[in-house]
């Protein structure tokens, strides 16, 4: 596929002047040049064109927003200096794979005053004898080279950059937060109420369960009493009844005795 068909397909009914990254990798350019790509770009930040068979950078537009320029496993051997005219204010540049093999082919980067990154992986310049000391004093600017700084500190990617942009996040929504142990504080309070109500609860329930009982017992006394006192009143009436029943006897036999007296007479 070639570049101007494949841009077309990446903007997806998009105005080019509405993009802010593009990425048209594995394409083919015609005659090693740009195809497609002009001024109305921009607002363009990010643009990769990896294995596209570039060999020249003359027909680049004026992209004066892009940071990161990827141009990786292409033909290009110099003519760099259209970058410092062209994206003045690129940080990122990545000519890994590419037809490099000298140092003056890299001293129009001196005046990319932004580029922080740059990256010659797989070019032949990567053989020079002191080649990393000798980059890092011909462009000073530059802080990373092929993914380390002077001291062998690797470069962070942009996937770190994001953790910590992450993490200062997470540590303000903590700091915004309560304070540490102040919810378990909160529980443990509370569970201290819980019990507190259950032991006066259960204090209660005692209570009353032994005034109940003593209440039963009480009552219980009384109806014994009251069955007692009944059984005692019929006692004493079936005794009088009988001592009565007695003198009635007793008044007979003598009534009969008198009589019997007066008959003799």
């Amino acid at each position: 596929m070639e570049m101007k068909t494949r841009i077309n397909q990446e903007l997806r009914n998009r105005a080019p002047e509405e993009m802010t990254q593009l990425v048209i990798d594995n394409c083919r350019c015609v005659n090693g040049e740009i195809e497609g790509l002009n001024d109305t770009f921009k607002k363009l930040e990010f643009l990769s064109m990896i294995n596209v068979e570039l060999s020249s950078l003359a027909r680049l537009p004026n992209l004066n927003k892009l940071r990161k320029l990827e141009l990786s496993n292409n033909r290009i051997s110099g003519g760099l200096e259209v970058l410092a005219e062209k994206c003045p204010n690129l940080t990122h540049l990545n000519l890994s794979g590419n037809k490099i093999k000298d140092l003056s082919a890299l001293e129009a980067l001196q005046n990319l005053k932004n580029l922080k990154s740059l990256d010659l992986f797989n070019c032949e310049i990567t053989t020079l004898e002191d080649y990393r000391e000798s980059i890092f004093e011909l462009l000073q600017q530059i802080t990373y080279l092929d993914g380390f700084d002077q001291e062998d500190n690797e470069a962070p990617d942009s996937g770190a950059e994001d953790d910590e942009d992450g993490d200062e996040d997470d540590e303000e929504e903590d700091e915004a937060g309560p304070p540490e142990g102040y919810e378990e504080e909160e529980e443990e309070e509370e569970d201290e109420e819980e019990d507190e109500a259950g032991s006066e609860l259960g204090e209660g329930e005692e209570e009353v369960g032994l005034s109940y009982l003593m209440r039963e017992e009480i009552q219980d006394e009384e109806d014994d009493d009251d069955y007692v006192e009944g059984e005692e009143e019929e006692d004493d009436d079936e005794e009088e009844e009988e001592e009565e029943e007695g003198l009635r006897g007793e008044k007979r036999k003598r009534d009969a005795e008198d009589d019997g007296e007066e008959e003799d007479d």
